[in-house]
């Protein structure tokens, strides 16, 4: 088709003002998401005694930072199931390692050595994080993999310990994991400092993985061999928790996934299971709690749900521990409510510092418009394990003065 002068300038005037308006219409929207965003952003409440308060302003500063969510993740489950989607992938490089349990079974350990650190080129010497994921997760999850690039990008050695049934390795005895059970973590942890007893060693533990660790840090007090620890997203009472994720949505959402995701894993160790539970009727479970009922409890010998959940929840006992602890968590967390955060026992406690931000969801922490790469919760983590490991000394004193 021929487009005759004053009809070919209407097409460009069209074309332009079309553009013109996209422009504009993009303008106003980054502006609106800007200004929401803004009026989200807030500096965290950090709740513990003030010689942990001091020692956390002047060495991890990322607590008085505005934490300002991404503007388009609205809401906590928003949070939550996009940093599955958006949270790029950093490329680290595994030196598995496969050890016996004191019951037969085994445990699969995923080393990042980091043996080009500069600053700390002797191996014995090298301070080491201890990783413990999540429910269903591995050393394959990104929130995993950002922590382990975190911290050799400071010279540090990670290792990362894979829940049994998890790590792609086979199950030797019919026991699995469970939140109240810390002797896996035990294991690993007198693993590490038999190979490395001059490393300083640090835990870190995300959601059932922060669980794992506060209730380890508890029962073993002073003789964790650990010098501190860092928790991310950990639900605190598992009760509430598994209230909050059986409502509607987050049953939609979350709930039915993870179960899902429980049962095929159970699924897979079927042979050796079965001889101990019933794997069927565990498969019929629809919720987490169902899962627990009909397995969990049962496998860990539990008389009731109840009693294992009441077992697993760490909040109540926050005045047992005896090495330092930072915990994030998100007051818009699904699968942590913010009612049952152990504020009052944190504010009494020399040893633990509760970070509660407005918003972040579950292990979310989104900030920025494109948050594909470093986040909130990757800076806590980086500064707090730098901290603790670098000023050791500090860190001690800073918890005996907020015992005295």
């Amino acid at each position: 088709m021929l487009l005759f002068p004053s009809e070919l300038w209407s097409v460009c005037v069209d074309i332009i003002t079309s553009t013109h308006c996209t422009v504009v219409l993009g303008a106003v929207t980054a502006s609106l998401l800007f200004l929401f965003g803004r009026n989200k952003a807030q500096v965290p409440v950090l709740v513990c005694t003030d010689g942990l308060r001091v020692f956390l302003h002047t060495h991890c500063p990322v607590v008085l930072e505005r934490f300002c969510p991404t503007p388009w993740c609205w809401g906590g489950r928003v949070q939550t199931l996009m940093r599955v989607f958006i949270k790029s992938c950093p490329a680290v490089t595994y030196r598995n390692e496969m050890i016996r349990t004191g019951d037969g079974g085994q445990l699969s350990l995923d080393w990042a050595d980091n043996p080009k650190s500069a600053n700390y080129p002797q191996s014995s010497y090298r301070p080491t994080v201890l990783i413990l994921p999540g429910l269903t997760g591995n050393s394959r999850q990104t929130y995993v993999l950002h922590m382990v690039q975190q911290a050799v990008r400071h010279g540090y050695r990670c290792v990362v310990m894979n829940n049994r049934g998890f790590g792609g390795e086979d199950l030797l005895t019919p026991i699995t994991f469970c939140a109240a059970n810390t002797q896996d973590v035990e294991t690993a942890v007198n693993h590490v400092k038999e190979l490395y007893p001059k490393a300083p060693l640090l835990g870190a533990g995300v959601s059932l993985g922060g669980m794992l660790l506060l209730n380890y840090l508890a029962r073993k007090g002073c003789d964790s061999k650990m010098i501190a620890g860092l928790t991310l997203s950990v639900s605190w009472n598992s009760f509430e928790s598994s209230k909050s994720l059986e409502q509607p949505i987050n049953k939609l959402l979350f709930n039915r996934h993870l179960t899902s995701n429980l049962c095929r894993a159970i699924n897979r160790h079927r042979k050796i299971l079965e001889t101990v539970i019933d794997i069927d009727h565990v498969l019929k479970a629809r919720t987490i709690r169902e899962f627990d009922e009909r397995f969990t409890s049962v496998l860990f010998g539990y008389k009731s749900c109840h009693d294992y959940y009441q077992d697993a929840s760490p909040g109540y006992k926050v005045p047992q521990m005896s090495v330092p602890v930072l915990c994030l968590n998100a007051a818009d967390d699904p699968f942590s409510p913010e009612h049952a955060f152990p504020v009052s026992l944190a504010r009494r406690s020399p040893n633990v510092a509760l970070l509660v931000t407005s918003h972040g969801g579950h292990i979310g922490f989104l900030e920025g418009l494109f948050p594909h790469g470093e986040g909130y919760m990757d800076r806590v983590f980086s500064q707090f394990v730098r901290a603790a490991f670098e000023h050791q000394e500090d860190l001690k004193e800073a918890c005996l003065n907020s015992d005295k």
